[in-house]
């Protein structure tokens, strides 16, 4: 577990996004400040109070999917297939049959597929005979991963992890942990979630949306504002990676997780607190060593609360001067992708020595009286970032990603 050539790391980014397609496109976005928030297009909203989400526009499936395929995938896959051929693209295993026997895929998701909404609705119209059977074969959430996996004609394992909001981060620990093993030497790892009339409705009816922008750690915070989108990570081995003569985002050291089941839809420090405190223990790190917080941040009066508190809880005396910052400002809350898209943030974060800025920050909060890296990026030597993802059901999973020396 511990030797040198199981080290893992990141070699290649996709990422489709509200704020950007590409890792180029996306970084020079969040950087920037630049926001993805706008009306809504792909669903009806005019039934709701809220009508503003992280919608990717301009994606076109054709770029990376032939089209006689396109018209048997659902949403989330197409997303899922483009962000994946971007990072083998980036990591130079795009088309590699000799290493294709030895990847996996580990896809993370909260909804899975837009054809089961789609089923339910026909069926209500007219029972059975309106159901279309092309899309019962499409409906299974974890067709979003086998549609990865045979498209890029993986034979590694193929996982589906449905851990809600935190699906992305999972699904980078089993990634790891499958490398780190020796089961795979090279995993696609990520998070797809597409915009749907379920998702938009849920959060609407828990009154958990702001109706204009996501504003995270501010005192005339409103909520969170629903995104969609798709973010996949190629991890390899350190060993591998130098071999191949690629270029190298980050080492994934490892990660930490935690569950409180009997707060599901409420927030619960303790378990924040402690889904960090395993990240630090299994690296070897201590609260002294992070330089960032890649947050959560969803915008919610609690949430933003909660993972405050957990940070003070295990940062002691850092806790006013670690940076933190919430890059769902920028590109809302893309459910199962976030924190694989917030990974990806973080690699780029430690390559290039820039962190994000939290945007629409106006008012301090005193119970949130962190950095945030309020409305600008800051320039600044990082070499450890903690990436947090929670979700509903109390699944809390924290990444830690080290800067390669």
């Amino acid at each position: 577990m511990g030797n040198e050539g199981r080290r893992v790391v990141v070699t290649g980014i996709g990422i489709v996004s509200s704020v950007g397609i590409g890792r180029d496109a996306f970084w020079e976005s969040i950087i920037n400040g630049k926001s993805g928030i706008s009306e809504v297009t792909s669903i009806d909203t005019s039934g709701y109070r809220c009508h503003r989400g992280g919608e990717v526009k301009n994606f076109k499936p054709e770029d990376y999917i032939s089209r006689r395929k396109i018209r048997f995938l659902g949403r989330s896959s197409q997303l899922a297939i483009a962000a994946g051929s971007q990072a083998l693209t980036d990591a130079k295993l795009i088309n590699k049959e000799t290493v294709q026997r030895d990847m996996g895929v580990v896809v993370g998701t909260t909804t899975g597929e837009q054809p089961l909404e789609q089923l339910l609705s026909a069926w209500a119209k007219g029972g059975l005979k309106n159901i279309d059977r092309n899309k019962v074969f499409q409906a299974a959430a974890n067709n979003i991963s086998e549609n990865v996996g045979m498209e890029f004609k993986t034979c590694g394992q193929n996982y589906l992890i449905p851990t809600a909001c935190a699906a992305g981060n999972y699904a980078i620990g089993c990634g790891y942990d499958l490398i780190k093993s020796g089961d795979l030497n090279f995993a696609l790892v990520g998070g797809a979630d597409a915009f749907s009339t379920v998702a938009f409705t849920g959060f609407q009816r828990i009154y958990a949306m702001s109706p204009d922008v996501v504003r995270p750690f501010d005192k005339n915070r409103k909520g969170m504002m629903l995104g969609e989108g798709a973010g996949m990570l190629l991890l390899e081995t350190y060993k591998s990676a130098v071999k191949r003569g690629v270029h190298i985002y980050a080492e994934i050291l490892g990660y930490g997780l935690s569950c409180d089941a009997f707060h599901a839809t409420v927030p619960n420090s303790r378990g924040i607190s402690r889904a960090m405190e395993k990240a630090l223990l299994e690296t070897g790190l201590t609260y002294k060593d992070v330089d960032y917080i890649c947050a959560h941040g969803t915008g919610t009066v609690s949430n933003d609360k909660t993972e405050c508190q957990a940070i003070k809880d295990v940062f002691q005396e850092r806790s006013k001067e670690i940076l933190v910052s919430s890059i769902k400002s920028m590109m809302g809350h893309p459910m199962g992708a976030s924190s694989v898209i917030e990974a990806a943030a973080c690699c780029l974060a430690v390559q290039n020595q820039i962190v994000p800025p939290t945007i629409n920050f106006e008012n301090p909060d005193p119970e949130c009286d962190i950095d945030c890296v309020a409305n600008k990026a800051r320039k600044t030597k990082i070499r450890i970032i903690l990436n947090n993802g929670f979700a509903f059901g109390g699944n809390n999973a924290c990444v830690v990603v080290k800067k390669i020396e």
